[in-house]
């Protein structure tokens, strides 16, 4: 008999670019992407997202135990730290469909995780060559993230350059915004 881990599939790894965008420019980006030859892969979709951890094992050494939900069903992820490599932020990721949300937010809060954070956003995902570029609108600004091997070439294409992506999370981007905005709930939420 075989170990468990014998049958494990190798960790995936997420190359990805994201860029903070200033108001309003969410449409100039789609233009981009059309003249680039874009074309949409996914319309909008609100995604919920949770955020577990267990005594800040995971998030105070930078990975990551999200559920999310959205138009397309629910998945469970899991991000290891980043690293950086010219520019683009790397990390190992895990990522698996989960039939029932509920009842997979039930079986880790029996394992000792809680929910530490949710946050909201709505998506619109386009295909550019072999990248995925996610169109973000969040409580906290928009953001265009380019996902795969050729993230900065694509990024490239639309106008952005790897040295300017922003590398924090949206996580750690609230909890900055937070500090200056102190009356703001603890959970980034429409």
């Amino acid at each position: 008999m075989s170990s468990p881990d014998a049958e494990a599939p190798p960790a995936g790894e997420e190359r990805e670019l994201k860029f903070a965008l200033g108001a309003s420019k969410l449409d100039q980006v789609r233009q981009r992407l059309v003249e680039a030859g874009g074309r949409v892969e996914r319309p909008t979709a609100r995604e919920c997202n949770w955020v577990f951890d267990r005594r800040d094992e995971l998030f105070g050494s930078s990975r990551l135990l999200r559920l999310r939900s959205d138009g397309r069903g629910s998945r469970l992820t899991f991000k290891g730290p980043p690293r950086f490599e010219d520019g683009v932020k790397v990390r190992d990721e895990i990522e698996v469909a989960v039939g029932h949300a509920e009842r997979m937010r039930d079986l880790l809060v029996r394992l000792g995780y809680r929910v530490v954070r949710r946050y909201e956003k709505v998506r619109e995902e386009w295909r550019l060559g072999s990248t995925l570029v996610a169109l973000d609108h969040t409580p906290i600004g928009d953001f265009v993230e380019f996902e795969g091997e050729d993230a900065a070439a694509a990024a490239a294409r639309c106008g952005f350059a790897a040295a300017q992506a922003e590398r924090r999370s949206y996580l750690r981007l609230y909890e900055d915004w937070r500090r200056e905005h102190p009356d703001q709930p603890l959970d980034m939420l429409f």
